[in-house]
């Protein structure tokens, strides 16, 4: 029957008078790459505690060798400047010659295309008030970095930006990120989709001044007691990141659904600025502190982190310093941990300090190798950007050094050789260092690590751009047996793993407009 009502309706549609209608102006814009890159992926081990060999196999089950393709492609529909509507498609990354991804051949397959964003945009009739609905991108401010540590994401829901004068502004956001996603597991403990919801509320205060910024920002977050039991926290399922418990913090008598899954809230809040009064030198800074409150001390989160960064723009590149403080766990797993806890973490930011070790590219190359962000660490960095002697041709140079903040005794925790309190039996594995996690490594304070980056870009067309990147990650991890070293358990003894450094090098075509 609904069948049968399309070709009235469209016939109903097309007969509204052109006078009702108004012109709507359609602009496109998008993204291609190409990127071929060659690397060991970032797992570290040459061979595992079996003594298996796992070279040639990276974190995220890549080959040594891979190509891939991604296109993004927005298109805006444009009536006025106070209302328009856009939507943004993503076709891949596809894989060269993986099936299901529309890498193989025949370039068939499925779900390789998503809508990224669909969102209206348009302004409160009389005022400047611009009101964003729908999926898009919505990020907290961060100017040292220049990539968030708690929250850059696509999410569903509403931003209101006001400009009261040219010095102040403000930004307020609800988001939802999960709703409607459990289904009862057969106890009868709650019906399909109870409880299971997530939402976030943020204010964001840009205040601009001459040579000075300086931008305050807070966001509360409510979690559903449900919302964790439908696996919703997928960028939290490491060691210490997200919003979740923390695996080695969950006590046997707490697993259970009134004490794991309680209704749980979040906070956060930070201040980045930057100054630029005595240009070309430039100042900039963040502190990020945030927290979450399961009600149930051993499932707590709580910490924070700050950075700062000198830099001083030359004719030939601008170089800089720069440097981080994040708190680490304390080693007791009862009280919790003591680590920054995120909330999808540079989506699309390109971090300023690290482009190999956490999230720091905007292409589709291996990034992440030490973890989503840089809670947990501390650490000192020097670079070159935009490093020039040649017209279109420009490079970046950057040297990064890391250390763990978090407590070396939770290194036992974790390889299994203590026992959780109330976790008897219980470790995340043997295969601790395979590292194939979400999470990334561990850093304790006896681990560390050294980063160099090189990044070249080459303006081949006003449009077309050539980027070339390596990098090498140094990793030294303490091998005593205190630490990840082998122990001894149950008559038993578990040798190390044997490790390597993690390096790759991609060559990627952007084409973008």
């Amino acid at each position: 029957m609904k069948k049968h009502l399309v070709i009235p309706l469209l016939a109903a549609l097309c007969a509204v008078p052109a006078a009702e209608s108004h012109a709507v102006e359609f602009k496109a814009k998008g993204v291609w790459i190409n990127m071929l890159e060659y690397g060991d992926g970032g797992s570290f081990v040459r061979k595992d505690r079996h003594g298996n060999s796992v070279t040639g196999w990276g974190r995220w089950g890549e080959d040594d060798f891979e190509a891939k393709t991604r296109v993004r492609l927005q298109l805006d529909a444009v009536a006025s400047e106070a209302l328009s509507g856009s939507i943004y498609f993503e076709i891949g990354a596809a894989t060269w010659g993986r099936a299901g991804k529309g890498g193989a051949l025949g370039t068939d397959g499925s779900n390789i295309t998503k809508v990224k964003h669909a969102y209206l945009d348009w302004l409160i009739p009389g005022t400047d008030i611009r009101t964003r609905m729908g999926l898009q991108r919505i990020f907290l401010p961060d100017y040292a970095s220049e990539a968030s540590q708690v929250f850059d994401a696509d999410v569903a829901g509403i931003s209101v930006s006001v400009p009261f004068n040219e010095t102040v502004g403000l930004t307020a956001f609800w988001a939802r990120p999960f709703n409607d996603n459990w289904t009862d597991d057969g106890t009868g403990y709650a019906p399909d989709n109870y409880l299971d919801n997530v939402d976030i509320f943020g204010l964001v205060l840009p205040l601009t001044f001459d040579g000075l910024r300086l931008t305050p920002w807070a966001m509360l977050g409510m979690v559903g007691d449900n919302a964790f039991r439908a696996g919703n926290d997928y960028y939290g399922s490491g060691y210490g990141t997200g919003i979740s418990p923390a695996w080695y913090a969950l006590r046997n008598d707490k697993v259970g659904r009134h004490a794991t899954y309680a209704y749980g809230t979040a906070f956060w809040a930070g201040l980045t600025g930057d100054i630029t009064a005595a240009d070309p030198f430039r100042l900039a800074w963040s502190a990020n502190y945030g927290s979450f409150d399961s009600g149930v001390q051993a499932l707590n989160r709580s910490g924070w982190y700050a950075s700062l960064l000198a830099e001083y723009k030359l004719d030939w590149g601008t170089p800089g310093i720069y440097g981080w403080y994040s708190s680490g766990d304390d080693g007791n797993p009862r009280n919790g941990s003591e680590r920054l806890p995120s909330f999808d973490y540079n989506n699309e930011s390109t971090s300023g300090f690290s482009g190999f070790g956490t999230l720091g590219t905007w292409t589709i190359g291996r990034d992440a190798v030490l973890g989503y962000t840089l809670a947990g660490t501390w650490g000192i960095g020097a670079r070159i950007r935009d490093l020039s002697f040649m017209d279109k041709l420009s490079h970046t140079i950057r040297v990064n050094f890391y250390n763990g903040t978090n407590a070396p005794r939770m290194a036992r925790y974790i390889k299994g050789e203590l026992d959780v309190p109330g976790r008897t039996g219980f470790s995340y594995g043997t295969d601790f260092y395979d590292l194939n996690t979400n999470g990334g490594i561990y850093l304790t304070q006896k681990d560390y690590a050294a980063e160099f980056g090189l990044m070249s870009s080459y303006q081949i067309y006003d449009n077309l751009r050539l980027l070339v990147e390596a990098n090498y990650i140094a990793l030294w991890l303490d091998q005593s047996s205190k630490v990840w070293g082998g122990f001894h358990k149950n008559g038993t003894y578990t040798p190390a793993n044997s490790l390597e450094d993690a390096w790759n090098v991609n060559v990627s075509f952007i084409y973008k407009f």
